[in-house]
């Protein structure tokens, strides 16, 4: 009979070249489906719900998978995150992707065609000098930001847009840009800025380019008010930079 299977996934993404399988580099998708494949005893293709890029982690990611294997569902779990862990007699402490939880899903499902939307967080670290222990777990900014004016700014992006402007070259072609944020909400923490986004879907390397463009609002670079003129511009030169990928968190996906 066949089954389909739900997964949701954790991984540290300092060591991976992305989410989505390549030749001859390690992926989270080309380990996890090399594992499945033995653990299943049939070759095992993941449909994915984000094609997160290389240094980029997850909380939440999401991918599915059917086939006609033996192996119980509440199994697959454990016997496949032994096994990236090494096996029990393996002395190494952890793998730098696990699965998180397995659930059986009717046989229509699509991890990413039945996503409602997504949930990202991105993690500023604000201080003169970087924690060399976080470089690959957040961005680090050596001057104070202004989180009043960056939270200003962030009401302007929340809402259904074309946000062109957020979107970087040499992502696959969509058919359209609109896209809309539910919420972009700004955490203080003692010296991070918790950046959470959430919408129903996001363009390439949107998130980060968000984050770079109010780092530059909150260093005044930018004033809250241009905003609403950047993204009606629905050009990319006008919007700030792309943060770097390491403080990227890929939280939940909804369905």
């Amino acid at each position: 009979m066949i089954r389909n299977i739900l997964l949701t996934i954790e991984y540290d993404g300092t060591n991976f070249n992305g989410w989505q399988r390549q030749p001859e580099v390690r992926t989270v998708q080309g380990e996890l489906e090399k594992v499945l494949s033995k653990v299943c005893g049939t070759p095992v293709q993941l449909n994915g719900t984000s094609r997160t890029d290389a240094g980029v982690h997850a909380l939440g990611q999401r991918a599915s998978f059917k086939g006609d294997f033996g192996i119980p569902t509440d199994r697959i779990k454990y016997v496949v995150n032994n096994m990236l862990d090494g096996g029990m007699n393996s002395r190494t402490k952890c793998s730098d992707v696990h699965i998180v939880d397995v659930k059986e899903m009717p046989e229509n499902f699509h991890a990413r065609f039945d996503s409602k939307g997504k949930k990202y967080r991105y993690i500023v670290e604000m201080d003169e000098q970087a924690d060399i222990f976080r470089r690959n777990y957040c961005y680090h900014v050596k001057t104070p930001l202004n989180v009043e004016l960056m939270r200003e700014a962030a009401g302007m992006i929340e809402g259904t847009h074309d946000f062109a402007c957020f979107q970087a070259a040499g992502g696959n072609v969509r058919e359209t840009t609109v896209r809309t944020i539910h919420k972009l909400e700004i955490i203080r923490n003692e010296k991070d800025l918790w950046i959470e986004v959430s919408g129903d879907g996001f363009l390439y390397n949107m998130v980060r380019i968000i984050v770079g463009t109010l780092v530059e609002v909150g260093q005044g670079k930018i004033r809250p008010e241009e905003i609403r003129s950047i993204i009606s511009s629905c050009d990319r030169q006008n919007a700030g930079h792309t943060a770097p990928a390491e403080g990227l968190y890929l939280v939940e996906i909804y369905y």
